[in-house]
């Protein structure tokens, strides 16, 4: 693994402390921050609180109990070479800590465009008239594949972990009737009522302002069968979301979307792309695409309690 660059760090830092905060509440408490969610959307997590001491088992206790009182999930991110000594502490704390690797891109290494089977890739457009159905039927799909993780791809699951752009719609049966009506060309009106007009609002003027953009893979005949994106904050930007319908997976769709994207956010002037694996295997596969693993991000909640 690479020597760790102190200033990739402070940058990731920044960019995880930044992310969240036009869209959430932040509360701090002891040595964590607590983003919470303003309307809409994914709920966030706790943090470490930047240029604070290592939090304490007392901090983790403290914000897991407000975090139940706000009826959130009990949830914790932070960079282990960022904060070495909060692992043991959250163990201890009673919470079950995924180690993941985490990796940034290497602009030179970076795969070129290449054709995928059966399907084109593209980046939806804002200002496009199925704009609010291609976002609700790419969120569906991925809704859809991060619901059956049987025969997921690594890069599927690996992108998972950050979880930013997960669907919010409600769980939906994954049948063959459901992948064809919601996801594709005829998009389910069941789906889309789950987006309101604020938030595809919202996800419009993002994506138009480079801060959120969403690729998906489109095929001619059965529609989006892929999706994924990358936020961006100043010039560093994180790629999560990456999903594939059951019965389009291995086609090469994931590793083409996550390049697309990557390149994307270079072309928007984005300086320091970085991701999630799920394990040293799935990182492997990143670094095919033109990734370089730097260190470990930490993802805890609760353990689970013994029967």
């Amino acid at each position: 693994m690479a020597q760790p660059d102190s200033d990739v760090f402070v940058r990731l830092e920044r960019f995880y402390d930044a992310l969240p905060r036009p869209y959430a509440r932040v509360e701090e408490i002891g040595g964590l921050v607590l983003f919470v969610r303003e309307g809409e959307g994914w709920p966030y997590y706790a943090r470490p609180r930047i240029g604070a001491d290592t939090p304490s088992a007392a901090d983790i206790t403290a914000v897991r109990r407000r975090q139940r009182e706000l009826g959130l999930p009990e949830a914790f991110e932070w960079v282990h070479e960022t904060s070495p000594d909060l692992l043991a502490v959250a163990r201890s704390a009673g919470l079950e800590v995924l180690l993941a690797p985490l990796l940034t891109l290497d602009p030179a290494a970076l795969v070129p465009d290449l054709p995928v089977t059966g399907a084109t890739i593209h980046l939806l457009d804002p200002e496009a008239s199925t704009y609010a159905q291609d976002l609700a039927a790419s969120r569906t799909v991925a809704q859809l594949a991060f619901g059956s993780p049987h025969g997921s791809t690594p890069l599927e699951e690996a992108a998972a972990l950050h979880p930013e752009n997960t669907p919010i719609l409600p769980e939906p049966s994954v049948s063959a009737a459901l992948v064809t009506e919601v996801a594709g060309p005829a998009q389910r009106d069941a789906a889309l009522a789950e987006l309101s007009d604020a938030l595809v609002q919202s996800f419009r003027e993002r994506s138009a302002s480079g801060a959120y953009r969403t690729a998906v893979a489109t095929s001619p005949t059965e529609g989006i069968l892929a999706t994924g994106a990358v936020m961006r904050s100043g010039d560093v930007a994180e790629i999560a979301g990456v999903a594939t319908l059951p019965a389009a997976r291995g086609r090469g769709y994931a590793s083409q979307l996550t390049a697309t994207l990557a390149r994307e956010a270079l072309k928007d002037g984005v300086h320091l792309i970085f991701l999630s694996a799920g394990d040293d295997d799935v990182a492997r596969l990143y670094s095919k695409v033109g990734f370089r693993r730097i260190g470990t991000a930490c993802i805890a909640e609760p353990a689970p309690v013994p029967l």
